[in-house]
């Protein structure tokens, strides 16, 4: 009867952890093999509530996967994702995919070009470079859907 009484106590303590994995949204991460700052931010979203898994691809291949996803290559940047017919490309914060996945607009995605220091998975928020997050809309324009402010 302890050993039950013990096993009840610990199955209840974790689940509350069960639940937060049980409830971690997936996101598909295409990256070339070995990128740091792609795993960096892979860590990123795992501590946000996501279940990032990744695909290593060749350059050109990676590329092409971008352009084919909408992605106009002035918004490029190291790895592109996709989570719940929309387009992530580059080191998005979470809390902006979080609010796309919300507000559901008519685009194609989100995009931080470039790399960004201080960007999630690009060094310390403290420290960053001003930057924005910008919408893809699925006629290849852009606008601001949100500002980070240097750190």
């Amino acid at each position: 009867m302890k050993r039950m009484t013990q096993a009840l106590a610990i199955t209840l303590a974790l689940l509350p952890a069960a639940q937060v994995l049980a409830e971690a949204t997936a996101i598909e991460v295409r990256k070339t093999n070995g990128c740091g700052c792609c795993l960096s931010w892979m860590n990123h979203l795992e501590e946000n509530g996501f279940a990032p898994t990744g695909e290593n691809m060749f350059g050109g291949s990676l590329v092409r996967f971008k352009l084919d996803n909408g992605v106009p290559q002035r918004m490029v940047s190291c790895h592109t994702s996709l989570i719940d017919g929309y387009v992530i490309e580059g080191h998005v914060p979470a809390a902006d995919i979080r609010r796309i996945l919300e507000e559901r607009p008519d685009a194609v995605g989100l995009a931080v070009p470039g790399m960004p220091y201080g960007s999630p998975g690009m060094g310390p928020e403290d420290d960053r470079e001003a930057y924005d997050v910008f919408l893809i809309r699925k006629d290849g324009s852009t606008e601001v859907f949100s500002s980070y402010a240097e750190g």
